[in-house]
């Protein structure tokens, strides 16, 4: 497994070891032990799963404190591109965000932890979309901010994506009070 720090202090793009032959491939997508040994000492407590088509875009989520959780996101089948937005006052980065691919081919995971917005656009029709958590869903700490916030910039690559109700309504970021600190 290798881990690689991103730009932003806590987002990691872990890649793990595959083994293919003419019949497929095998690879761990979650070793305990291993993760220990980079440094993530993590308690899961939930895994969540999703299929969405092209073109829907889910987020930017995050659940606010005593509840908020870290992800370990990767796709099964198909891709997205996935977006984590730093929301912890204090933080150098405040504000700024990572983007980055993560398909069946890449089998690349990416680690979002506590005091990040998240979120993905699929790109591929039938993606199955999986994550484990470190906190378990508590609907009334969840948060939303706008997917195409102009303070934000981020380049989803598309205008007009499948979006739920929740998210047509995030909120904007300068209007956004975190909870998340330093």
């Amino acid at each position: 497994m290798e881990v690689i720090k991103t730009e932003i202090e806590g987002l990691l793009i872990i890649k793990p070891k595959v083994f293919e032959d003419e019949r497929g491939y095998f690879y761990e997508s979650y070793n305990e032990q291993s993760m220990i040994a980079a440094g993530l000492n993590l308690k899961f407590v939930q895994d969540n799963q999703s299929l969405s088509q092209t073109g829907v875009l889910r987020g930017l989520h995050f659940q606010n404190p005593p509840y908020a959780q870290g992800k370990l996101v990767r796709v099964i089948k198909g891709a997205v591109l996935d977006v984590a937005v730093d929301i912890r006052k204090g933080s150098a980065t405040y504000g700024k965000h990572v983007s980055i691919e993560l398909t069946e081919q890449n089998k690349t995971m990416f680690w979002v932890p506590e005091g990040f917005a998240h979120g993905f656009l699929t790109l591929k029709d039938n993606t199955i979309f999986s994550y484990k958590c470190t906190n378990y869903y508590n609907k009334s700490s969840e948060d939303c901010l706008l997917w195409n916030d102009p303070t934000l910039a981020i380049n989803w690559r598309i205008s007009n994506p499948q979006l739920s109700e929740k998210d047509k309504e995030g909120k904007l970021f300068s209007n956004f009070e975190s909870c998340f600190n330093i």
